[in-house]
């Protein structure tokens, strides 16, 4: 049997100093993520990251910029995900009201907000990704290649 990881996909989407973020139920009570899900067959990478922001929060999500792909490999359900995470704008106004089962509400959170509530985050990817976003490690989309035919 060959291994294989979980596919995911984020956002990081700041405005004014604050993250979009969702809260969504888990096996362990409500937690925080950021809009993320996975990836589905034959889709891209950038795609899988508008369409889960679409479902999870609403927004429009335009990616501008490759934060990185982390590995995490969490313990309590011993899964491993392998997550590409962008960057990028959402339009001013939500354009759907219909969120993805399992959302609870789309909400904006500062860094200090995200950080005090850590010990609800779906998993240390996230803050990891903020904090990179923060520092300014970001690269061209075209840095990913997907697709290729």
């Amino acid at each position: 049997m060959i291994w294989k990881p979980n596919v995911t996909v984020a956002a990081i989407i700041e405005q004014s100093g604050k993250f979009l973020m969702v809260e969504e139920h888990s096996a362990n009570g409500p937690v925080i993520n950021q809009p993320a899900g996975h990836l589905e067959p034959n889709e891209g990478l950038q795609d899988a990251a508008i369409r889960e922001t679409l479902e999870e929060t609403g927004y429009q999500f335009t990616p501008c910029a490759f934060i990185g792909s982390y590995l995490w490999h969490n313990e309590e359900n011993q899964t491993t995900y392998y997550r590409t995470t962008f960057s990028g704008t959402v339009c001013d106004q939500r354009i759907e009201t219909q969120l993805d089962d399992g959302i609870i509400r789309a909400l904006w959170m500062s860094r200090d907000d995200i950080l005090e509530n850590q010990h609800r985050l779906r998993g240390p990817i996230i803050l990891e990704s903020i904090d990179d976003f923060l520092a300014g490690k970001t690269y061209p989309l075209n840095l990913i290649k997907t697709n290729i035919k």
